[in-house]
């Protein structure tokens, strides 16, 4: 079946939509009139229907460009730094009228988004959101003197080619949702422990009162249906045997109330929504990909309501959770007929449920893990005393890349006593999600004209193809991205003779 998907190659692209930030012209009055590298086309498909989630979308950003670093000492001009080249046209973290100089932990570096400065000889590094990333839109050729480091904290599904070894191994530097990648963004969605520690919004009397009126124990909200996840045949499946309230346009059974919005897809907590919700006992919070540290506030704002989340996503969630019994994790049932028996035995059982809300008080949160990475993390979420995520990724980028020319130079100025600096490569742990899989079944049990089956896995085998192929690109010294088609075709030949 996985073969048969990648023979297809449906003409499918899984794209992510990512809003409107900051969209800034950078100009740098130091720079030589070098050739300019033409803007490629913008991407024809329409990529709002995936409307992925992103926690940008509610971040403030603010420069850096006042904070400096204890161990700063960097006093070099603006034209001796090196430049980090941010190449997705719509990412661009700072304010216009910022400064594009940082100042960072340990050294000093200027950043741009303007593409012409791609083949400058300080341009040191090319930074990638991995939503935008393409493989035919690469920037090629690939320099030798040039990095490329990945910032990518969205769904999987947005770009299957991070999630093959040949399309991560091409950065040298990583921010994702895995914990193991270089800058980790894995609690992204939480912005605080206090956020956890909130109260619960509907107390457990109201909420059996409400039960016997008629509302159902289990919540699910979707709009955003037909995902690698598969998660509504899951649901459909687990309709069976428990009452499940289902809003938005996946497996609706219920409309929302006049006085709401079509909230159902929002990251944002408006409070008339979220009070809303938060008269349901469990929550389904199932991600819309699969993929380890993969958590979103699908999983966190019931915690913070005082919710139970029934959950699917991330497979060692478990490890990030404030105790060992604050979510129901789905595959720990062996079918949906055993979870909906445990939820209806919560549901007639307080003492039993309220178990699953003692984590409310600080001293029943055990997890050392959850609490030291919150303690630790540099970035905040919303913090202003804090750098965001994304520039303290590009601090990262500086600081690694200053660290990087200094060793070169001392190698070039008495190699036999200084080695030169060891190359650093991204791996599958640093990205690598799996091929998705149906929501509930076997695979091998689905019809062929299956809608799921003929997205999902075939877009996933696509993307493999295509990082392949820019690989090959990239090994080829190719300044064209536009013949990865060929390369791709090439690759298909010897695939088939055997020699690939």
């Amino acid at each position: 079946m996985m073969m048969a998907g990648r023979s297809r190659l449906l003409p499918f692209a899984c794209l992510g939509f990512f809003g409107v930030l900051c969209w800034v012209w950078v100009s740098f009055a130091s720079f030589p009139d070098d050739q300019v590298l033409p803007l490629e086309a913008l991407d024809a498909l329409d990529r709002g229907a995936f409307q992925p989630q992103s926690a940008l979308s509610e971040m403030e950003f603010s420069s850096v460009v006042s904070y400096r670093g204890p161990g700063n000492r960097d006093r070099r001009s603006n034209k001796e730094l090196p430049i980090l080249l941010w190449w997705s046209g719509g990412l661009f973290p700072h304010f216009p009228g910022d400064t594009e100089r940082i100042d960072c932990a340990t050294s000093s570096c200027l950043v741009t988004s303007n593409r012409k400065v791609q083949l400058y000889k300080r341009t040191t590094s090319i930074i990638f959101y991995g939503t935008d990333f393409r493989a035919y839109e690469a920037p090629l050729p690939r320099l030798r003197h040039q990095t490329w480091a990945l910032f990518h904290e969205e769904s999987p599904m947005n770009n299957y080619v991070l999630s093959h070894g040949p399309g991560i191994r091409l950065f040298n530097y990583t921010a994702t949702f895995r914990r193991e990648s270089d800058y980790p963004l894995t609690l992204q969605w939480l912005p605080s422990l206090e956020y956890l520690l909130e109260p619960v919004a509907v107390s457990l009397e109201e909420k059996n009162r409400l039960r016997r009126e008629g509302l159902a124990p289990v919540l699910y909200m979707q709009s955003h249906c037909d995902v690698p996840s598969d998660r509504d045949r899951y649901v459909k499946e687990l309709m069976k045997y428990i009452k499940i309230d289902s809003y938005g346009k996946c497996l609706n059974n219920k409309p929302l109330p006049e006085y709401l919005e079509d909230t159902a897809t929002a990251t944002g907590e408006e409070p008339k929504f979220m009070n809303f919700v938060a008269r349901y006992k469990f929550h389904l919070a199932l991600e819309n990909g699969l993929c380890p540290d993969y958590m979103t506030e699908k999983l966190w704002r019931p915690l913070h309501q005082g919710c139970v989340p029934i959950y699917r996503g991330a497979s060692a969630v478990a490890d990030w959770m404030p105790n060992d019994r604050s979510v129901i994790i789905i595959d720990d049932f062996p079918s949906p007929q055993a979870l909906a028996d445990f939820l209806i035995h919560l549901d007639e059982n307080d003492d039993e449920y309220a178990k699953y809300l003692k984590f409310k008080n600080p001293s029943r949160i055990t997890n050392t893990r959850l609490l030291e990475s919150l303690k630790t993390r540099e970035w905040g979420v919303n913090d202003m005393s804090k750098p965001n995520y994304l520039n303290g990724f590009e601090c990262y980028v500086c600081d690694q890349e200053n660290a990087r020319l200094a060793a070169e130079h001392a190698h070039k100025k008495a190699p036999k006593t200084n080695q030169p600096p060891r190359p650093k490569m991204a791996n599958n742990s640093h990205m690598g999600c799996p091929l998705p899989s149906p929501g509930y079944g076997d695979v091998k049990d689905l019809p062929s004209d299956d809608g799921w089956l003929q997205i999902w896995p075939q877009d996933y085998w696509q993307s493999l193809d295509q990082a392949e192929g820019l690989e090959s690109l990239i090994r080829h010294n190719e300044s064209d991205p536009s013949l990865l088609w060929k390369h791709i075709q090439s690759i298909a030949v010897s695939r088939a003779k055997g020699k690939h």
